[in-house]
């Protein structure tokens, strides 16, 4: 049984599998068997849209950077304003970025679980690349 330590990189309130949750910021989970848990209750698979909306890996004690870059880098390529196309252009062309896409979608973007999980100076490349600042806030 692989056991992995995440942390809510945000507050955390949905419905879980074990029901209705709150569970507050810098909180640590476990992921068992491929689900988050907290004191013994299945909150959601590790690569569900909850887990990667609120809880970052945190196996290296960066989740609450991971999970603040990942949330920023999101929040940046789909703003629609100006810049929005010349963002996702950087993207389509870096390496790295191109690393944490899934395959599976040709024609689109979608971010991978890895990329959910990736280490932290990759997503600071990717965060540079689309000109996001290290507290998450948008470079003009």
């Amino acid at each position: 049984m692989e056991r992995v330590q995440y942390i809510a990189a945000r507050r955390a309130r949905f419905n879980a599998i074990c029901g209705p949750v709150n569970i507050p910021y810098g909180t640590t989970v476990e992921a068992v068997d491929g689900f988050l848990e907290r004191d013994g209750l299945r909150l959601c698979a590790a690569t569900s849209e909850s887990a990667h909306k609120y809880f970052a890996r945190d196996s290296d004690g960066h989740g609450l950077e991971r999970g603040k870059l990942t949330a920023a880098i999101i929040a940046a390529v789909s703003k629609r304003d100006k810049g929005h196309g010349e963002r996702w252009a950087k993207l389509w062309v870096d390496p790295m970025a191109c690393r944490y896409r899934r395959a599976d979608h040709a024609d689109f973007w979608v971010w991978s679980h890895d990329f959910f999980e990736a280490n932290v100076e990759d997503l600071r490349h990717i965060a540079a690349l689309i000109g996001v600042g290290a507290k998450g806030a948008r470079r003009r």
